[in-house]
């Protein structure tokens, strides 16, 4: 049985850091899955889902691990298999004035109500027409089966009051499963 790992990386952005770390993965007999990166203040930073092959994960470690000598900053976990999710899968997006605390404000109110966050993208922009920056945000997150839409709305709209920012909720329709 193939093993599932999720390598988290960092290194100082530069040409070909996704070529050594593919090569690494390859050289291994590994199969790249899935990832997610990005460039951030200098930096190039990246998770991915790799399998490797029965009997091959210590040396497949091995050669990653190897990449520290180049400048990566590595770690490597196991993956545990997931059970399907029940809920509704939402997107959030925000948009508002920046000021410290908006993150864990959202996150927390979504917390509060057992929504769990599986994606989310923020960033910092000049205003468009006037002084100051605004905040953005992009959250995909799962909210459990048995929370009313009515409820979360709410609790996001007193808090979208208090800090003064768009919110925009959407429920995404998903494909029945077969």
């Amino acid at each position: 049985m193939p093993s599932t790992l999720v390598l988290i990386f960092i290194a100082d952005d530069r040409p070909g850091l996704i070529e050594k770390l593919s090569e690494a993965v390859s050289g291994q007999g590994g199969n790249w899955l899935e990832s997610r990166m990005s460039h951030l203040a200098g930096k190039f930073a990246g998770i991915a889902r790799v399998e490797v092959p029965d009997g091959k994960a210590a040396p497949f470690r091995a050669a990653i691990l190897a990449l520290e000598a180049e400048g990566f900053h590595l770690t490597i976990e196991e993956a545990v298999a997931e059970a399907a999710q029940a809920g509704s899968v939402l997107t959030l997006d925000l948009v508002g004035s920046d000021q410290p605390g908006i993150v864990r404000d959202i996150s927390a109110c979504l917390a509060e109500r057992g929504v769990s966050v599986e994606e989310m993208e923020t960033d910092v922009r000049e205003a468009p027409m006037g002084g100051g920056t605004l905040f953005y945000a992009r959250i995909k997150a799962r909210a459990p089966a048995d929370l009313s839409d009515d409820e979360l709305r709410a609790d996001l709209e007193r808090l979208s009051a208090t800090l003064m920012i768009d919110i925009t909720l959407q429920e995404e329709i998903l494909a029945p499963q077969r």
